[in-house]
């Protein structure tokens, strides 16, 4: 059975050290100190930003099982994302994510080509997504509350509570049917995303999936009905959100949008090339929208993968009767052309092996980050770049395993020398200015507070 992909985000921990004859406020600076090697003054200075400084997170995942037994929203639990971790690493809001993607179905005698129940299983994932999420805010009134506009959002983090800001990711399980946009605008989303693992309807993916039968740019970027999503989403004031999508939908878009674009978790395909990354070319057109590119904390995206996970995969490959690899697109996916014809077994085994091998390459951590926040930041400047974790879908850093880290950017920006205002950007003013202008570009076709 293939593995989820949710279950690549393995944490490599950092031990902590005892202090000795030392008082508290020393000892939780031995405690970053030895968990991310940053000196006092630099913590001290973190930790006195995060203590009035709003912060935004554009990108987790809300897991399906979230709010259960043992995943309690209100108790710190094995997940990436809690109530306790956010409130312990002082994280404002973020972006939890609605999707429906079975991927390779998640139903008996997975994986297997897609069924009408394929598409069921997809919609039912986005309702349970969303019924925890509001389940939540009903739940926990005094801790957190839903932001629908960025006021909602300053004022919540005012009073305390955590701020959760609706997204949506992947068309494909809306069919055919535009008006599902007003629906869910109605429903508090904000922000929403054509594309996954693999094409829809509505646009090609970044990552095509020859086991579905995808084909790189099968529809030359956006189809029709994607085409109408972009003026329906500018008039409804929510962001269309670019990650994911191929480079010919993005350019689409691009030209299509009367307001700014973000990538919600992306990184810079000049660090890592793969077509899941974005291009320079990209960057600067998100910024020409007046936009944002928010950089993710998945490892694979920021470091390429050391020699000896390449040579497994390369045997892996010869085992399977595959070319050698040409570049990184397919050493991190099933993407070769000839799987279209593999039975369902096969495709199962290979991919399994592949995330197997995956899984165990050390994590990227805060260098590599604060790498391509660097990089980010000359190609299109200051005011374009922000931060997304991808928690619970793939992310996680080594100095970042979870929300509560989230001091350790802080501390790795001001080592490499960001003012304190400019990482009020990053963390989430440049975010919340994207969001007012799409608001205001918006056209009154629909109410958009539930």
């Amino acid at each position: 059975m293939t593995k989820p992909r949710s279950r690549k985000a393995l944490y490599i921990g950092l031990p902590l050290a005892l202090a000795l004859g030392i008082g508290a406020a020393a000892a939780g600076w031995l405690y970053w100190k030895n968990d991310a090697g940053y000196p006092r003054k630099i913590v001290a200075q973190a930790n006195a930003l995060h203590e009035h400084m709003i912060s935004f997170d554009s990108h987790i995942t809300v897991p399906l099982d979230f709010g259960s037994a043992g995943r309690e929203a209100d108790k710190d639990g094995p997940g990436q994302f809690d109530l306790v971790k956010a409130g312990r690493g002082r994280l404002s809001g973020a972006a939890l994510t609605i999707f429906g993607w079975p991927e390779l179905w998640n139903g008996p005698n997975a994986p297997h080509r897609p069924t009408p129940g394929f598409v069921d299983e997809a919609r039912h994932q986005q309702e349970v997504r969303y019924k925890i999420i509001t389940g939540m805010v009903r739940d926990f009134p005094n801790q957190v509350g839903i932001a629908y506009t960025p006021d909602d959002f300053r004022r919540l983090h005012g009073e305390g509570k955590f701020a959760i800001f609706i997204s949506m990711l992947n068309a494909y399980p809306l069919g055919s049917d535009l008006n599902q946009l007003d629906l869910w605008a109605a429903r508090g989303m904000r922000m929403f995303g054509f594309n996954y693992v693999g094409n829809n309807d509505w646009s090609d993916s970044s990552r095509p999936l020859p086991f579905f039968n995808d084909s790189p740019d099968a529809l030359g970027g956006l189809a029709p009905i994607g085409q109408q999503a972009v003026s329906r989403l500018n008039d409804l004031g929510v962001i269309i959100d670019v990650s994911q999508m191929s480079s010919l939908a993005l350019e689409q878009v691009a030209r299509l949008s009367r307001a700014p674009l973000v990538a919600s978790h992306s990184a810079p395909r000049a660090l890592v090339d793969i077509p899941r990354n974005l291009s320079d070319k990209e960057l600067q057109l998100i910024k020409d929208s007046g936009g944002v590119v928010q950089i993710v904390g998945f490892p694979t995206y920021l470091r390429p993968l050391s020699k000896p996970t390449l040579d497994k995969l390369e045997a892996l490959r010869a085992r399977f009767d595959l070319q050698p690899l040409q570049g990184l697109a397919n050493a991190l996916m099933p993407g070769d052309a000839v799987i279209a014809i593999w039975p369902e077994a096969r495709f199962g085994d290979y991919a399994s092996n592949l995330y197997g091998i995956v899984d165990q390459e050390p994590k990227a951590g805060l260098k590599e980050f604060g790498d391509a926040i660097d990089y980010a930041v000359k190609k299109i400047g200051i005011d374009h770049v922000g931060i997304a974790s991808d928690f619970n879908d793939g992310g996680g850093l080594a100095g970042w395993k979870d929300v509560s880290e989230i001091r350790n950017i802080t501390a790795e920006l001001l080592t490499r020398g960001y003012s304190e205002a400019d990482i009020a950007k990053l963390w989430g003013g440049n975010f919340l200015r994207v969001w007012e202008q799409v608001q205001k570009s918006a056209r009154p076709v629909a109410a958009l507070t539930p």
